[in-house]
């Protein structure tokens, strides 16, 4: 099956289930094995593939390395976006609905991508991040400008069982007058985690309100580990 017809065949009313219960989402075994080792093939591949790449130790955002995909785009992380973004503007346009905001997306990620141009938006920033043993990446948010959308996805390109131990997803909810409550989340190999950007609603006494979500990455305690990251809006 394409991107199209697996996307059309997951489950989306649990996805947005899970979602507004957990605040992360799990798809499983997406991706083919192959698939995920021509992702990985790519990151060595030409440079000219590439608008960006960023060693983390140096900015102080952890330990290992990303590159950001320039367009086009290759195909597949190029389906995935475009495939995806219907169904989780969907559930962009319920939580803003919840929250009470005006904010509504629309339909096609092409019609999301002109206004993230016309707002001066206009690098990708679909990326590959590598992992080596000790590795790590700091809490942090990925927004690149004032136009943004509320979801994103990570996939798992690296065999859990055999290729990395440790390296976990990480992510922190920061709830009003609550502890901050952190959640740790395996991925196996072809399996991606839908996670907020930035905030997402929670259901309280008096309806719903905002809790900031950060995620991170925890530390490789051997191996290797390899990451697709799907942004959806651009960058400045």
């Amino acid at each position: 099956m394409n991107i199209k017809e697996r996307t059309n065949k997951i489950s989306w009313d649990t996805v947005s289930q899970e979602l507004d219960t957990r605040g992360y989402a799990l798809v499983k075994d997406f991706l083919s094995e192959e698939e995920c080792d021509e992702l990985v093939g790519l990151y060595d591949g030409p440079a000219d593939r590439f608008r960006s790449t960023i060693n983390m130790s140096r900015y102080s955002f952890g330990s290992g390395q990303y590159k950001y995909f320039s367009y086009p785009l290759p195909r597949i992380v190029n389906d995935i976006r475009e495939c995806m973004y219907p169904y989780l503007a969907q559930v962009a346009n319920h939580w803003a609905a919840a929250l009470g905001t005006e904010t509504r997306w629309p339909d096609s990620h092409a019609e999301f991508v002109e206004q993230c141009h016309k707002a001066e938006q206009k690098r990708p920033t679909p990326l590959l991040l590598r992992y080596a043993e000790n590795d790590y990446n700091c809490l942090h948010q990925d927004l690149y400008g004032e136009v943004y959308f509320p979801l994103q996805m990570i996939f798992m390109l690296s065999n859990s069982l055999s290729d990395f131990e440790g390296g976990e997803l990480v992510l922190v909810e920061n709830r009003p007058r609550m502890q901050s409550r952190a959640t740790s989340i395996e991925l196996n190999q072809g399996s991606a985690a839908i996670i907020p950007v930035r905030e997402r609603p929670r259901k309280g006494a008096r309806g719903y309100h905002k809790v900031q979500i950060r995620h991170g990455v925890s530390e490789i305690t051997r191996g290797n580990r390899q990451t697709l990251g799907v942004i959806f809006h651009d960058a400045s």
